[in-house]
């Protein structure tokens, strides 16, 4: 069912975020984060999420809207949350951006800007978990599921194809292999400090 695979790309997604977190606190302690990781994440959310995910949840949404006005009321502005992320995200690829061409732009309001993201993502995730999905789930019938799904193939959309899913998971998981390898020359760099004397 698509609200399954909904919910495994939030699970993806939140992995992203937990490798984002990681390189937040490496920028916070004032040292540089692995900007390799920190780029590739802003790139799949710029591709995946904004491109594939959403719309997909936009679909079931007017459904729902369609289907049962009052829950989708209830469950509040969909379109208007998803504009929200794109816009937290386009604010944290040019603060990223400022840093990397040598910008003035203060370490606190980088961080304030990746934090919020970070935050605001995973609360956007979980207001769709517990409000969205479940009204959805509730007030859509079998019919109406099958529907979306029609419409979702029908278009071609290469989220639900084998090929864009290799893609995509072949995208996470380098991603998470590029933080992996920071993390070990990080501490790599930390013991040989250490050896040689300097905290």
């Amino acid at each position: 069912m698509i609200i399954d695979l909904l919910l495994r790309e939030h699970r993806n997604i939140d992995l992203l975020l937990a490798a984002l977190q990681r390189e937040l606190e490496i920028f916070e302690k004032g040292i540089r984060p692995d900007y390799e990781v920190i780029r590739a994440i802003i790139s799949y959310f710029e591709v995946y999420p904004e491109v594939y995910h959403h719309p997909q949840e936009d679909l079931i949404f007017s459904k729902l809207k369609a289907c049962d006005p009052d829950a989708a009321a209830i469950v509040g502005d969909l379109a208007l949350e998803h504009q929200e992320v794109v816009d937290r995200l386009h604010g944290f690829a040019r603060a990223i951006d400022a840093i990397l061409t040598d910008r003035e732009l203060a370490r606190q309001d980088v961080g304030n800007i990746i934090r919020d993201f970070i935050v605001r993502e995973r609360r956007h995730m979980m207001w769709e978990e517990l409000d969205f999905f479940p009204a959805a789930l509730k007030a859509l019938s079998a019919q109406e599921w099958t529907e979306i799904a029609s419409a979702v193939t029908g278009h071609g959309d290469p989220l639900f194809g084998e090929t864009a899913a290799a893609t995509s998971d072949a995208l996470r998981a380098h991603i998470l292999k590029l933080e992996q390898e920071a993390e070990v020359e990080r501490s790599s760099v930390a013991l040989s400090s250490t050896k040689a004397g300097n905290p």
